[in-house]
């Protein structure tokens, strides 16, 4: 039976564990933390922590899915889980024969550029802090492994629970004074494009190596927020609200045509539909 290993499972490795689950694909998940109202098994590890990870030598799946969160924004955090977490995890698998695909769920902070051109996966990655160069150098490990592999490099995940932008449009006050390019993906779209892809390689069907998960439109930060503002039954007062937008300053633009060109279809490909859904389960 065909079996499926993903490390990490916090809301977004949950969330494609589930998905997994009501295809009948047989899910094995891993976390730090037992999680008793889970409908998959859980193994208890750290990936920080390679003697917890032996157990994973007598689990030989056939698709690795690698989706951590790092415990916190610095350097020795991002380090430890996303260059020598994702080493010690593949080192539990040198002698599983049955891999076939290994997924490390990355992020679009690999690009630090900042333009206005649309970027894809053919533009150099080419990070402007600590978080893409880790993430950049836990992609490059993939390359030495003896089975096909994916980078997924996610935008901004949003969705159920996420409130941040939803919390920060009741402020304008709070607003950034800058107003970059931003992107972003539904966290439901991002765990339905890693099944998807899960049940490509399953089919023995041909995927890249690389994609961009992000929805259909970039777009500038204040829009959204003001779009926010429109939405939300606070009103907030419009003197707080410049009347002209500002031109925009920073950020990037990140293209999902890669994706799309697979035939996913996007539950959410805009921030308007993402945050109406949101905005409708908690207004």
């Amino acid at each position: 039976m065909t079996q499926v290993l993903i490390v990490g499972c916090g809301d977004l490795g949950s969330a494609v564990a589930n998905q997994l689950v009501q295809l009948g694909i047989k899910t094995i998940g891993v976390r730090r933390s037992v999680d008793s109202h889970s409908n998959f098994k859980i193994i208890q590890a750290d990936v920080t922590q390679p003697s917890s990870l032996n157990i994973l030598r007598e689990v030989q799946p056939e698709i690795l899915i690698y989706c951590v969160a790092a415990n916190g924004q610095t350097d020795t955090q991002y380090k430890a889980h996303y260059v020598d977490g994702l080493q010690n995890v593949l080192a539990t698998q040198d002698e599983n024969t049955q891999l076939k695909h290994v997924f490390f769920v990355s992020s679009t902070r690999v690009y630090g550029q900042v333009t206005d051109v649309l970027l894809t996966e053919s533009v150099d990655a080419i990070p402007a802090d600590f978080g893409g160069e880790r993430l950049l150098e836990g992609e490059h490990l993939l390359d030495s492994i003896n089975c096909n592999s994916t980078v997924l490099r996610l935008s901004g995940i949003y969705g159920e629970g996420r409130l941040r932008m939803i919390n920060l449009a009741e402020t304008p006050d709070k607003w950034p004074v800058q107003n970059n390019w931003s992107n972003r993906i539904h966290r439901d779209d991002a765990a339905a494009f890693i099944v998807f892809l899960t049940q490509q390689v399953l089919a023995v069907k041909e995927i890249k190596n690389c994609y961009i998960v992000t929805d259909s439109m970039p777009v500038p930060q204040h829009e959204v927020l003001r779009w926010l503002v429109s939405q939300l039954p606070i009103k907030v007062q419009p003197e707080n609200i410049s009347h002209e937008a500002l031109p925009i300053e920073g950020g990037k633009r990140l293209s999902n045509e890669e994706m799309l060109s697979t035939g996913f279809k996007l539950q959410y490909p805009d921030f308007k539909a993402g945050y109406q859904a949101i905005l409708s389960q908690c207004l």
